[in-house]
């Protein structure tokens, strides 16, 4: 079994700010990033910041449903947010600066808190986005024209 799974996305220009992404075989997705619309209700689609925020919270959410998964466990309901922080670094160039998570799932039943109460102490670990973050990773670019 190999250590490595790679997994491609991409983008094509739209107009202007706007990119649709393409997720590969995802069928019926059409997700545009918008950095062109500046008012919330004009957009068409997240900024990169935003989609950043939503990977996290959706990464901790399987997390942790995973993890009462383990014992038969099912949620009967889940909400979440999260609030990425941006701020101007020392260069004056916008940055994430941190990611709030806030998860609220539906707990049924005794024993299923007693499973989340467990799932609390080491769910997160398993989150490939939170914790590649966290860690800090490479990023290349090939710029090509």
């Amino acid at each position: 079994m190999s250590n490595v799974l790679k997994s491609k996305v991409g983008l094509k220009q739209k107009e202007d700010l706007i990119f649709k992404c393409n997720l590969g075989n995802l069928s019926n997705v059409n997700l545009y990033i918008d950095e062109r619309n500046k008012k919330e209700n004009e957009k068409i689609g997240p900024s990169p910041a935003k989609l950043l925020a939503l990977s996290v919270l959706g990464c901790l959410a399987l997390s942790f449903s995973f993890c009462l998964k383990k014992e038969n466990f099912s949620l009967s309901g889940f909400e979440g947010n999260a609030e990425v922080i941006i701020t101007r670094n020392d260069k004056a160039f916008w940055r994430v600066k941190k990611i709030n998570v806030e998860m609220n799932p539906k707990i049924d039943s005794p024993e299923m808190r007693k499973r989340a109460d467990q799932c609390r102490n080491f769910f997160e670990q398993y989150c490939i986005i939170s914790e590649s973050l966290r860690s800090g990773f490479e990023v290349n670019v090939n710029l090509n024209y």
